[in-house]
């Protein structure tokens, strides 16, 4: 069932309602994905249980059936294969981990669970999350749905090929320095990395402790949206968690904005930085940025564009190239600190084999 197939709703919000109202039923919908899921040529996949897919929608479907619907009862989603699960093989993508069976969720996975959503199944990804094209998996690379001899991103690469591709409405992924955000981009879904230590890190096979955080992908930010408000919240098992109270994202989304007819995002300024449009840039890809600012849509809605380095007023005097440098700094440190925290978990896994 692709995304766009008449009758799937095209929000979560929606898909939910339609359950609770029984216009489709979760074990119908989770056969159909399964179904899809095997015919796909993604290999977004890498362990799917149809039996215990299946006996979770049923589960579903009964409560909903009794009157008792979590808010996302029935609703399918897929986890990226560093999130360990009881149910599905844990292999982070690795033949080292290939038989590998937690004896627990993730909190994450155990979160979403509670919210009523159904599993599909484990979503490759680069090896151990470290890769940014998803051709690092030692169970082969995963397609573009848009283009099969093309990149999906990574490491979430699987999350998000799964969703443009429609086999899923929603998936967890994880990102250290992009392995959400690059990968949604890439396949043209919505992704979120949220604040290091508001969804807990328990049961995610680290790559870079101090940079890994599990978020959402799905279609739109009001979907992010209504994962994230199930999956965040205090974890004592995760001593990095943010002793926060929990938080219905999806809230203001649904709240009209003072003057929405004229200019709902009255303020808002989007830089541009002059850096980021120079050599090595793919002419298509400039293209198509070039293209969405020259649409009216920005200033109708009250977004204003900042065509001028913003920081370049702090670093004018060291030259163009050098201002490059410093806007890019964020992402060199993270390459410096991944690798190094990222060789710790690999000597655990070692052991797991020696």
């Amino acid at each position: 069932m692709s995304q766009d197939a008449p009758g799937l709703p095209p929000s979560l919000r929606a898909l939910a309602a339609s359950l609770r109202t029984r216009s489709i039923g979760a074990e119908e919908l989770a056969r159909s994905l399964l179904d899809d899921i095997a015919a796909s040529p993604l290999n977004a996949f890498l362990d799917v249980r149809p039996e215990v897919t299946l006996a979770q929608a049923r589960a579903a479907d009964a409560r909903i059936a009794r009157g008792e619907a979590r808010p996302l009862e029935g609703v399918p989603i897929a986890h990226k294969d560093v999130l360990v699960t009881r149910d599905w093989v844990s292999s982070a993508a690795s033949k080292i981990l290939a038989n590998y069976r937690s004896p627990f969720d993730a909190t994450v996975v155990a979160r979403l669970s509670a919210a009523g959503m159904v599993t599909l199944g484990k979503l490759n990804c680069d090896e151990f999350a470290m890769g940014s094209t998803n051709e690092n998996s030692a169970f082969g690379a995963v397609h573009n749905p848009w283009d099969l001899a093309a990149i999906p991103g990574g490491s979430s690469g699987g999350s998000a090929a799964a969703i443009a591709g429609g086999l899923t409405p929603a998936a967890t992924g994880t990102d250290t320095g992009g392995s959400i955000r690059q990968p949604a981009a890439f396949c043209g879904v919505t992704g979120i990395k949220p604040t290091y230590g508001r969804a807990s890190r328990y049961g995610l096979i680290a790559y870079a402790s101090s940079l890994d955080q599990a978020g959402p992908l799905a279609r739109s930010a009001e979907d992010c949206a209504l994962m994230l408000s199930a999956m965040c919240g205090f974890d004592p098992l995760d001593a990095t968690s943010l002793e926060l109270p929990p938080e219905d994202f999806a809230k203001a989304l649904q709240t009209p904005f003072a003057g929405a007819a004229q200019a709902p995002l009255q303020g808002l300024v989007i830089g541009l930085p002059r850096e980021f449009f120079g050599a090595g840039l793919a002419p298509d890809v400039a293209q198509a940025i070039q293209s969405a600012i020259d649409q009216p849509d920005f200033g109708h809605i009250g977004i204003g564009l900042y065509e001028k380095l913003i920081l370049k007023a702090q670093v004018s005097q060291l030259g163009d190239q050098h201002a490059a440098y410093v806007l890019g700094t964020g992402g060199r440190i993270a390459g410096i600190v991944s690798p190094k925290e990222g060789s710790i978990p690999d000597e655990k896994f070692k052991v797991i084999v020696a």
